[in-house]
Protein backbone atom coordinates (compact mmCIF):
# COMPACT_ATOMS: atom_id res chain seq x y z
CA UNK A 1 0.00 0.00 0.00
CA UNK A 2 1.39 3.37 -0.98
CA UNK A 3 2.14 5.98 1.66
CA UNK A 4 -0.88 8.33 1.66
CA UNK A 5 0.87 11.05 3.58
CA UNK A 6 1.37 14.20 1.49
CA UNK A 7 4.82 14.97 0.25
CA UNK A 8 6.71 17.73 1.99
CA UNK A 9 8.61 20.69 0.60
CA UNK A 10 10.97 23.04 2.36
CA UNK A 11 9.28 26.43 2.93
CA UNK A 12 12.02 28.06 4.98
CA UNK A 13 11.60 31.83 4.49
CA UNK A 14 14.30 33.69 2.63
CA UNK A 15 16.33 35.54 5.22
CA UNK A 16 16.90 38.65 3.12
CA UNK A 17 13.19 39.03 2.33
CA UNK A 18 11.67 38.25 5.72
CA UNK A 19 14.14 40.27 7.73
CA UNK A 20 13.40 43.33 5.59
CA UNK A 21 9.68 42.74 6.19
CA UNK A 22 10.29 42.79 9.95
CA UNK A 23 11.42 46.39 9.56
CA UNK A 24 7.95 47.56 8.58
CA UNK A 25 5.72 46.21 11.34
CA UNK A 26 4.89 49.79 12.28
CA UNK A 27 7.33 50.91 14.97
CA UNK A 28 8.18 54.54 15.54
CA UNK A 29 11.35 55.60 17.33
CA UNK A 30 9.43 56.03 20.65
CA UNK A 31 7.78 52.59 20.45
CA UNK A 32 11.04 50.95 19.33
CA UNK A 33 12.95 52.39 22.29
CA UNK A 34 10.15 51.31 24.63
CA UNK A 35 10.29 47.74 23.31
CA UNK A 36 14.03 47.53 23.99
CA UNK A 37 13.51 48.93 27.49
CA UNK A 38 10.95 46.18 28.11
CA UNK A 39 13.81 43.69 27.91
CA UNK A 40 15.83 45.75 30.38
CA UNK A 41 12.97 45.67 32.88
CA UNK A 42 12.55 41.91 32.44
CA UNK A 43 16.30 41.57 33.16
CA UNK A 44 15.83 43.42 36.46
CA UNK A 45 17.52 46.68 35.46
CA UNK A 46 17.25 49.69 37.75
CA UNK A 47 18.71 52.15 35.25
CA UNK A 48 18.43 52.49 31.48
CA UNK A 49 20.68 55.04 29.81
CA UNK A 50 20.10 56.07 26.21
CA UNK A 51 23.12 57.64 24.53
CA UNK A 52 22.97 59.16 21.07
CA UNK A 53 26.04 60.27 19.16
CA UNK A 54 24.50 62.34 16.39
CA UNK A 55 27.34 64.57 15.18
CA UNK A 56 29.56 61.87 13.68
CA UNK A 57 29.48 60.72 10.07
CA UNK A 58 27.90 57.46 11.29
CA UNK A 59 25.43 58.36 14.07
CA UNK A 60 24.65 55.75 16.72
CA UNK A 61 22.08 55.18 19.44
CA UNK A 62 22.90 52.95 22.40
CA UNK A 63 20.52 51.67 25.08
CA UNK A 64 22.51 50.61 28.16
CA UNK A 65 21.08 48.85 31.21
CA UNK A 66 22.40 47.42 34.48
CA UNK A 67 20.28 44.27 34.41
CA UNK A 68 21.39 40.67 34.87
CA UNK A 69 23.04 40.44 31.46
CA UNK A 70 23.28 37.33 29.26
CA UNK A 71 25.81 34.59 28.60
CA UNK A 72 26.71 33.66 25.02
CA UNK A 73 24.03 30.99 24.53
CA UNK A 74 21.29 33.18 25.99
CA UNK A 75 22.41 36.11 23.86
CA UNK A 76 22.36 34.09 20.64
CA UNK A 77 18.88 32.84 21.49
CA UNK A 78 17.74 36.40 22.28
CA UNK A 79 18.85 37.50 18.81
CA UNK A 80 16.91 34.70 17.12
CA UNK A 81 13.67 36.06 15.56
CA UNK A 82 10.74 34.37 17.29
CA UNK A 83 12.88 33.26 20.23
CA UNK A 84 9.84 32.72 22.45
CA UNK A 85 6.47 31.11 21.79
CA UNK A 86 3.76 33.64 22.75
CA UNK A 87 1.75 30.75 24.24
CA UNK A 88 4.49 29.94 26.75
CA UNK A 89 3.87 30.94 30.35
CA UNK A 90 5.96 33.92 31.40
CA UNK A 91 7.06 35.38 34.71
CA UNK A 92 4.86 38.19 36.03
CA UNK A 93 7.56 40.79 35.33
CA UNK A 94 8.24 39.53 31.79
CA UNK A 95 7.12 42.28 29.40
CA UNK A 96 7.90 40.25 26.27
CA UNK A 97 5.30 38.76 23.97
CA UNK A 98 6.42 37.10 20.71
CA UNK A 99 10.20 36.91 21.09
CA UNK A 100 10.46 39.49 18.32
CA UNK A 101 10.63 42.82 20.13
CA UNK A 102 14.39 43.38 20.38
CA UNK A 103 14.96 42.43 16.75
CA UNK A 104 11.92 43.97 15.06
CA UNK A 105 12.16 47.18 17.11
CA UNK A 106 15.86 47.57 16.32
CA UNK A 107 15.55 46.65 12.63
CA UNK A 108 12.81 49.25 12.28
CA UNK A 109 15.36 51.96 13.05
CA UNK A 110 18.74 50.66 11.89
CA UNK A 111 20.50 48.18 9.61
CA UNK A 112 23.10 47.03 12.13
CA UNK A 113 22.17 45.75 15.57
CA UNK A 114 24.93 44.84 18.02
CA UNK A 115 24.29 43.50 21.50
CA UNK A 116 27.08 43.39 24.07
CA UNK A 117 26.22 41.77 27.40
CA UNK A 118 28.07 40.92 30.58
CA UNK A 119 26.80 38.18 32.88
CA UNK A 120 28.74 37.00 35.92
CA UNK A 121 31.68 39.09 34.77
CA UNK A 122 31.88 37.32 31.39
CA UNK A 123 31.42 39.45 28.28
CA UNK A 124 29.56 38.21 25.19
CA UNK A 125 28.58 39.94 21.99
CA UNK A 126 26.72 39.31 18.74
CA UNK A 127 25.60 41.33 15.73
CA UNK A 128 22.96 41.38 13.03
CA UNK A 129 24.00 43.29 9.91
CA UNK A 130 21.16 43.50 7.40
CA UNK A 131 23.51 44.36 4.56
CA UNK A 132 25.36 41.09 5.16
CA UNK A 133 22.06 39.19 5.29
CA UNK A 134 21.09 40.77 1.97
CA UNK A 135 24.32 39.43 0.44
CA UNK A 136 24.32 35.93 1.94
CA UNK A 137 20.56 35.35 2.31
CA UNK A 138 21.37 33.35 5.46
CA UNK A 139 20.10 33.56 9.04
CA UNK A 140 23.54 34.20 10.47
CA UNK A 141 24.81 36.57 13.13
CA UNK A 142 28.40 37.53 13.86
CA UNK A 143 29.83 36.67 17.27
CA UNK A 144 31.96 39.31 18.97
CA UNK A 145 34.77 38.30 21.30
CA UNK A 146 35.08 41.66 23.05
CA UNK A 147 33.79 45.20 22.80
CA UNK A 148 37.03 46.74 21.58
CA UNK A 149 36.26 49.54 19.16
CA UNK A 150 32.52 49.26 19.70
CA UNK A 151 30.86 52.66 20.30
CA UNK A 152 29.72 53.20 23.90
CA UNK A 153 31.24 49.87 25.07
CA UNK A 154 32.95 51.70 27.93
CA UNK A 155 29.54 52.39 29.48
CA UNK A 156 29.11 48.72 30.40
CA UNK A 157 31.05 48.66 33.67
CA UNK A 158 29.38 45.73 35.44
CA UNK A 159 26.75 43.16 34.56
CA UNK A 160 24.26 44.50 32.07
CA UNK A 161 23.60 44.91 28.36
CA UNK A 162 24.24 47.41 25.58
CA UNK A 163 21.95 47.45 22.55
CA UNK A 164 23.71 49.43 19.83
CA UNK A 165 22.00 50.76 16.71
CA UNK A 166 24.19 51.69 13.74
CA UNK A 167 23.38 52.54 10.12
CA UNK A 168 20.39 54.58 11.24
CA UNK A 169 18.70 54.75 7.85
CA UNK A 170 15.22 55.05 9.42
CA UNK A 171 16.17 57.78 11.90
CA UNK A 172 18.36 60.12 9.87
CA UNK A 173 15.46 61.82 8.09
CA UNK A 174 17.07 61.19 4.72
CA UNK A 175 19.87 63.68 5.44
CA UNK A 176 22.63 61.24 4.46
CA UNK A 177 24.98 63.96 3.22
CA UNK A 178 24.09 66.84 5.55
CA UNK A 179 25.54 66.12 8.98
CA UNK A 180 24.06 69.20 10.63
CA UNK A 181 20.49 68.60 9.50
CA UNK A 182 20.84 64.87 10.19
CA UNK A 183 21.93 65.53 13.77
CA UNK A 184 19.15 68.06 14.23
CA UNK A 185 16.56 65.58 12.96
CA UNK A 186 17.76 62.74 15.20
CA UNK A 187 17.83 65.00 18.25
CA UNK A 188 14.30 66.18 17.52
CA UNK A 189 13.15 62.58 17.18
CA UNK A 190 14.71 61.71 20.53
CA UNK A 191 13.07 64.73 22.15
CA UNK A 192 9.70 63.55 20.84
CA UNK A 193 10.40 60.08 22.25
CA UNK A 194 10.93 61.47 25.74
CA UNK A 195 7.24 61.99 26.52
CA UNK A 196 6.38 58.51 25.30
CA UNK A 197 8.94 56.91 27.62
CA UNK A 198 7.95 59.14 30.55
CA UNK A 199 4.32 58.06 30.36
CA UNK A 200 4.72 54.43 29.22
CA UNK A 201 7.04 53.55 32.11
CA UNK A 202 5.83 56.10 34.67
CA UNK A 203 4.74 53.45 37.19
CA UNK A 204 8.21 51.90 37.20
CA UNK A 205 9.80 55.34 37.50
CA UNK A 206 7.51 56.29 40.41
CA UNK A 207 8.38 53.24 42.50
CA UNK A 208 10.61 53.47 45.54
CA UNK A 209 13.22 50.87 46.43
CA UNK A 210 13.38 47.58 44.55
CA UNK A 211 11.75 47.66 41.14
CA UNK A 212 12.30 51.38 40.59
CA UNK A 213 13.54 52.33 37.14
CA UNK A 214 15.53 55.37 36.07
CA UNK A 215 15.60 56.34 32.39
CA UNK A 216 17.95 58.95 30.97
CA UNK A 217 18.75 60.32 27.53
CA UNK A 218 22.27 61.68 27.08
CA UNK A 219 22.76 61.85 30.87
CA UNK A 220 19.50 63.73 31.49
CA UNK A 221 17.18 61.78 33.78
CA UNK A 222 13.55 61.77 32.61
CA UNK A 223 10.84 62.52 35.18
CA UNK A 224 7.69 60.38 34.99
CA UNK A 225 4.32 61.65 33.77
CA UNK A 226 1.36 60.34 35.73
CA UNK A 227 -1.60 60.65 33.31
CA UNK A 228 -4.03 60.55 36.24
CA UNK A 229 -2.41 63.28 38.36
CA UNK A 230 -3.12 60.84 41.17
CA UNK A 231 -1.13 62.79 43.76
CA UNK A 232 -2.87 66.10 43.05
CA UNK A 233 -5.24 66.99 45.92
CA UNK A 234 -8.03 67.94 43.49
CA UNK A 235 -8.01 64.62 41.59
CA UNK A 236 -11.06 62.46 42.24
CA UNK A 237 -10.22 58.76 42.53
CA UNK A 238 -12.91 56.09 42.55
CA UNK A 239 -12.56 52.75 44.37
CA UNK A 240 -10.88 49.99 42.40
CA UNK A 241 -13.07 47.35 40.77
CA UNK A 242 -11.95 43.83 39.85
CA UNK A 243 -13.12 41.44 37.18
CA UNK A 244 -11.96 37.83 37.52
CA UNK A 245 -11.71 35.90 34.25
CA UNK A 246 -10.35 32.49 33.29
CA UNK A 247 -6.85 33.78 32.47
CA UNK A 248 -6.44 36.33 35.22
CA UNK A 249 -7.85 39.36 36.96
CA UNK A 250 -8.59 42.74 35.39
CA UNK A 251 -8.36 45.70 37.77
CA UNK A 252 -10.20 48.92 36.93
CA UNK A 253 -10.03 52.36 38.55
CA UNK A 254 -11.56 55.65 37.42
CA UNK A 255 -9.97 59.08 37.83
CA UNK A 256 -11.28 62.59 37.28
CA UNK A 257 -8.31 64.90 36.87
CA UNK A 258 -8.55 68.49 38.15
CA UNK A 259 -9.98 71.33 36.09
CA UNK A 260 -7.28 73.49 34.54
CA UNK A 261 -8.09 76.29 36.98
CA UNK A 262 -7.04 74.01 39.85
CA UNK A 263 -3.62 73.29 38.34
CA UNK A 264 -0.53 75.23 37.42
CA UNK A 265 -0.39 76.02 33.73
CA UNK A 266 2.74 73.94 33.07
CA UNK A 267 1.26 70.98 34.98
CA UNK A 268 -1.95 71.17 32.96
CA UNK A 269 -0.15 71.41 29.62
CA UNK A 270 2.21 68.55 30.42
CA UNK A 271 -0.70 66.37 31.50
CA UNK A 272 -2.55 67.01 28.25
CA UNK A 273 0.48 66.61 26.05
CA UNK A 274 0.81 67.84 22.46
CA UNK A 275 -2.68 66.62 21.48
CA UNK A 276 -4.43 68.27 24.43
CA UNK A 277 -6.86 66.94 27.01
CA UNK A 278 -9.65 66.27 24.56
CA UNK A 279 -7.54 63.51 22.98
CA UNK A 280 -6.08 62.31 26.29
CA UNK A 281 -9.33 61.18 27.90
CA UNK A 282 -10.44 57.57 28.03
CA UNK A 283 -8.83 54.23 28.84
CA UNK A 284 -5.24 53.75 29.90
CA UNK A 285 -4.51 50.05 29.62
CA UNK A 286 -1.48 48.63 31.41
CA UNK A 287 0.11 45.22 31.03
CA UNK A 288 2.33 44.48 33.99
CA UNK A 289 2.43 48.20 34.92
CA UNK A 290 3.60 49.04 31.39
CA UNK A 291 1.27 51.34 29.42
CA UNK A 292 -0.10 49.73 26.25
CA UNK A 293 -2.95 52.05 25.20
CA UNK A 294 -3.57 55.65 26.24
CA UNK A 295 -6.34 58.13 25.57
CA UNK A 296 -8.98 56.05 23.80
CA UNK A 297 -12.54 55.01 24.68
CA UNK A 298 -12.15 51.98 22.38
CA UNK A 299 -15.55 52.62 20.84
CA UNK A 300 -17.43 52.74 24.16
CA UNK A 301 -17.83 56.54 24.31
CA UNK A 302 -17.08 59.69 22.36
CA UNK A 303 -14.30 62.10 23.22
CA UNK A 304 -16.12 65.29 24.20
CA UNK A 305 -15.36 68.50 26.06
CA UNK A 306 -17.59 67.42 28.94
CA UNK A 307 -15.62 64.19 29.48
CA UNK A 308 -12.08 65.43 28.84
CA UNK A 309 -11.18 65.11 32.54
CA UNK A 310 -12.07 61.39 32.56
CA UNK A 311 -9.37 58.71 32.77
CA UNK A 312 -9.96 55.01 33.44
CA UNK A 313 -6.98 52.83 34.35
CA UNK A 314 -7.22 49.17 33.36
CA UNK A 315 -4.58 46.70 34.58
CA UNK A 316 -4.18 43.32 32.90
CA UNK A 317 -1.61 40.53 33.50
CA UNK A 318 0.56 39.06 30.73
CA UNK A 319 -1.47 35.84 31.01
CA UNK A 320 -4.28 37.58 29.10
CA UNK A 321 -2.26 38.60 26.02
CA UNK A 322 -4.21 36.34 23.66
CA UNK A 323 -7.55 37.49 25.07
CA UNK A 324 -6.63 41.14 24.53
CA UNK A 325 -4.83 40.51 21.21
CA UNK A 326 -1.71 42.40 22.28
CA UNK A 327 0.32 43.14 19.14
CA UNK A 328 4.05 42.77 18.53
CA UNK A 329 4.75 46.44 19.28
CA UNK A 330 2.72 46.26 22.51
CA UNK A 331 0.99 49.42 21.30
CA UNK A 332 -2.53 48.16 20.60
CA UNK A 333 -5.11 45.79 22.07
CA UNK A 334 -8.74 44.76 21.68
CA UNK A 335 -11.32 44.46 24.44
CA UNK A 336 -12.42 40.88 25.18
CA UNK A 337 -16.25 40.60 25.09
CA UNK A 338 -16.57 39.88 28.84
CA UNK A 339 -14.42 42.90 29.71
CA UNK A 340 -16.17 45.08 27.14
CA UNK A 341 -19.58 44.48 28.73
CA UNK A 342 -18.27 45.38 32.18
CA UNK A 343 -16.37 48.43 31.00
CA UNK A 344 -19.37 49.71 29.06
CA UNK A 345 -21.37 49.90 32.31
CA UNK A 346 -18.49 51.57 34.13
CA UNK A 347 -18.01 54.08 31.33
CA UNK A 348 -21.70 54.98 31.17
CA UNK A 349 -21.83 55.58 34.92
CA UNK A 350 -18.51 57.40 35.09
CA UNK A 351 -19.12 59.60 32.04
CA UNK A 352 -22.56 60.69 33.23
CA UNK A 353 -21.16 61.52 36.68
CA UNK A 354 -18.34 63.50 35.08
CA UNK A 355 -20.74 65.43 32.88
CA UNK A 356 -22.87 66.39 35.88
CA UNK A 357 -19.76 67.49 37.74
CA UNK A 358 -18.56 69.53 34.77
CA UNK A 359 -21.94 71.20 34.31
CA UNK A 360 -22.37 71.89 38.04
CA UNK A 361 -25.34 69.51 38.24
CA UNK A 362 -28.94 69.46 37.07
CA UNK A 363 -31.11 71.03 34.37
CA UNK A 364 -30.71 74.43 35.95
CA UNK A 365 -27.25 73.32 36.96
CA UNK A 366 -27.19 75.03 40.32
CA UNK A 367 -25.03 73.83 43.17
CA UNK A 368 -27.05 73.33 46.32
CA UNK A 369 -24.16 74.36 48.55
CA UNK A 370 -22.74 77.22 46.49
CA UNK A 371 -24.90 79.38 44.26
CA UNK A 372 -23.34 79.90 40.82
CA UNK A 373 -23.26 83.32 39.23
CA UNK A 374 -24.59 81.88 35.97
CA UNK A 375 -27.52 79.61 35.18
CA UNK A 376 -27.45 77.14 32.31
CA UNK A 377 -31.00 76.75 30.97
CA UNK A 378 -32.77 74.84 28.25
CA UNK A 379 -34.93 77.24 26.24
CA UNK A 380 -36.78 76.36 23.04
CA UNK A 381 -34.55 73.33 22.58
CA UNK A 382 -31.35 75.36 22.89
CA UNK A 383 -28.95 75.90 25.79
CA UNK A 384 -28.66 79.50 27.00
CA UNK A 385 -26.77 81.15 29.84
CA UNK A 386 -28.25 83.82 32.09
CA UNK A 387 -26.99 85.60 35.20
CA UNK A 388 -28.46 84.03 38.32
CA UNK A 389 -30.77 86.80 39.56
CA UNK A 390 -31.26 84.81 42.77
CA UNK A 391 -27.58 84.91 43.63
CA UNK A 392 -27.27 86.20 47.24
CA UNK A 393 -24.99 89.07 46.23
CA UNK A 394 -27.38 90.31 43.54
CA UNK A 395 -30.43 89.87 45.78
CA UNK A 396 -28.77 91.82 48.58
CA UNK A 397 -27.80 94.62 46.20
CA UNK A 398 -31.29 94.76 44.67
CA UNK A 399 -32.92 95.03 48.08
CA UNK A 400 -30.89 98.16 48.78
CA UNK A 401 -32.19 99.84 45.62
CA UNK A 402 -35.23 102.11 45.54
CA UNK A 403 -38.35 100.39 44.24
CA UNK A 404 -38.31 102.30 40.94
CA UNK A 405 -34.75 101.11 40.14
CA UNK A 406 -35.24 97.43 40.87
CA UNK A 407 -37.00 96.70 37.58
CA UNK A 408 -34.26 98.54 35.67
CA UNK A 409 -31.62 96.54 37.55
CA UNK A 410 -33.28 93.27 36.51
CA UNK A 411 -33.46 94.50 32.92
CA UNK A 412 -29.73 95.23 33.01
CA UNK A 413 -29.03 91.71 34.33
CA UNK A 414 -31.11 90.21 31.51
CA UNK A 415 -29.28 92.39 28.98
CA UNK A 416 -25.91 91.05 30.19
CA UNK A 417 -27.16 87.49 29.74
CA UNK A 418 -28.55 88.15 26.27
CA UNK A 419 -25.27 89.67 25.12
CA UNK A 420 -23.02 86.88 26.41
CA UNK A 421 -20.68 85.90 23.51
CA UNK A 422 -20.91 82.14 24.11
CA UNK A 423 -19.18 81.06 20.90
CA UNK A 424 -16.26 83.43 21.39
CA UNK A 425 -15.85 82.34 25.01
CA UNK A 426 -15.89 78.71 23.97
CA UNK A 427 -13.18 79.30 21.38
CA UNK A 428 -11.04 81.31 23.81
CA UNK A 429 -11.34 78.74 26.59
CA UNK A 430 -10.39 75.93 24.26
CA UNK A 431 -7.34 77.82 23.19
CA UNK A 432 -6.26 78.66 26.74
CA UNK A 433 -7.09 75.37 28.41
CA UNK A 434 -5.62 73.09 25.82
Amino acid sequence: MEDERPKKADATPRASALIESLRDIGYSLPTALADVIDNSITAGASAVKIHADTLTDDPTIAIVDDGAGMDRDTLVEALRPGSRNPREERANNDLGRFGLGLKSASFSQCRRLTVLSRHGGVLSGARWDLDEVAETDRWEISLIEDGAGMPHAQLLRGDGTIVLWEKLDRVDGGYRHDARKRAQHINQALAAAERHLRIVFHRFMERSGKGRLSISINNRVLPPIDPFASKHPATQIDPEEALTLSHGMVRIRSFTIPHHKAMKRDEWEELGGPEGHLRSQGFYIYRGDRLIISGSWLGLARQTELTKLCRIRVDIPNTMDADWKIDVKKASAQLPPAVKDRLRKIVERFVQTSKRTYRKRGQKLTDETRAPMWQRLMKDGAIVYQPNSDHPTLVEFEERLPEDLRREFRNCISLVGAGLPVESLHADLLGQAE
